[in-house]
């Protein structure tokens, strides 16, 4: 089952957090006499268990056909699916007439990594009409991704994202047309200008750690011009 990420507030406790109330309710009477189990485990700072398999693993091959039918049914438009690195795993047809005008042919040599090759300055970013806002949006993302994970591949990212030259120093977005329901992509491709606007697509119920970390992103016509192009280009 894929679910779509949609804004809506929700409250995660940390990890002292979580132990206190767990100790909390296990300090009730109705559980003194109860033998030992997973929850008492949680309280004691245990972690559930969950396998990681690699992406070409068999017991993987329903979910991958299903990310392969996700991008495929969004052609015209733009799809990728990543990893929790923000490396590609695969991307649909479209993709490809967004990429012509990469001048370092390096960035789009596996593993490629779509932030660098989205912001690098032989990469995508020399196309992109609304650089400076997009940059600060997609380094906001990282941001977030990096407080919450802690993770060093991230941090090292963020950092190489924030040295490129013309570049926002720090993540916060910049405040755009108060008209805009969200963040576009703008992008230069020969005499057009298309835009974009994005969802984010993950597995609602993963019990594998690789599937969960597994994101689509697909960009959708934010305007009728973009729509008419993109239809054209099939």
């Amino acid at each position: 089952m894929i679910a779509l990420l949609t804004a809506a507030d929700v409250f995660v406790p940390d990890g002292d957090e979580a132990r206190r109330r767990a100790q909390e309710e296990l300090s009730k009477a109705e559980y003194q006499a109860a033998k030992p189990n997973w929850f008492d485990q949680l309280a004691a700072g245990y972690a559930p268990s969950f396998s990681e398999r690699t992406l070409d693993h068999p017991s993987l091959a329903p979910a991958m056909d299903a990310v392969r039918m996700v991008l495929k049914g969004h052609e015209p438009y733009p799809a990728i699916a990543i990893d929790r690195h923000w490396n590609l795993i695969e991307g649909n047809a479209a993709l490809g007439q967004l990429l012509g005008g990469v001048e370092d042919a390096s960035l789009l040599e596996p593993p490629v990594n779509v932030l660098r090759l989205s912001l690098h300055p032989k990469g995508v970013a020399p196309h992109i009409v609304n650089l400076h806002e997009w940059r600060a949006h997609l380094i906001e993302r990282l941001k977030h991704q990096n407080d919450t994970a802690g993770d060093p591949v991230l941090k090292a990212l963020e950092t190489e994202l924030l040295g490129y030259p013309d570049g926002p120093r720090q993540g916060r977005p910049i405040q755009g047309n108060a008209n805009l329901i969200a963040h576009p992509l703008r992008l230069r491709v020969g005499d057009a200008v298309l835009s974009f606007i994005s969802t984010t697509t993950v597995f609602g119920t993963p019990l594998d750690v690789t599937l969960s970390e597994i994101a689509i992103e697909s960009f959708f016509s934010a305007d009728e011009e973009t729509a008419a192009r993109l239809r054209a280009g099939q």
